[in-house]
């Protein structure tokens, strides 16, 4: 499965496929977990303002994402022709996490904090980018331990 016997299209799909090989579970757990210690840092702090559900939900969420894909790329199992695929493409493998952690920082922030949506966006890059760049390393890395 190469990279140039699938259409742009084809790739996409692999790419959301492949993304679905992380422990996803184990995941929501971590994320549930980090969100609430913020959250409840939050407030024996008393740090109380409007936005109060902000800044645990997008930490969660990183979390969430961070956990999933990273694992994903770790884990051993699911289909081996989606693990080959991703282990072929570690950046483009990444693209989906990041991408919906991007979406849902925003409306996160948006939604639930003091942002506008254009400064919702901008905070949402570096979470996104972080992510990408740690998932495409480790893809990378792991795909070169392999040769």
């Amino acid at each position: 499965m190469g990279h140039g016997e699938l259409s742009g299209r084809e790739n996409r799909q692999v790419a959301v496929a492949a993304a679905t090989l992380g422990p996803w579970r184990t995941a929501a757990a971590v994320g549930t977990v980090v969100g609430g210690a913020a959250l409840a840092v939050d407030v024996v702090t008393l740090h109380w303002s409007l936005g109060i559900l902000s800044g645990p939900v997008s930490l969660g969420l990183f979390f969430f994402f961070l956990v999933g894909t990273v694992g994903g790329r770790l884990r051993g199992g699911g289909d081996r022709r989606l693990r080959r695929w991703a282990d072929e493409h570690p950046w483009q493998s990444a693209l989906p996490a990041s991408g919906a952690l991007l979406v849902l920082n925003t409306l996160t922030l948006w939604l639930l904090g003091d942002h506008g949506l254009f400064g919702a966006l901008f905070t949402s890059l570096l979470p996104a980018g972080a992510l990408l760049a740690v998932a495409g390393v480790v893809g990378a890395v792991k795909a070169a331990r392999r040769r």
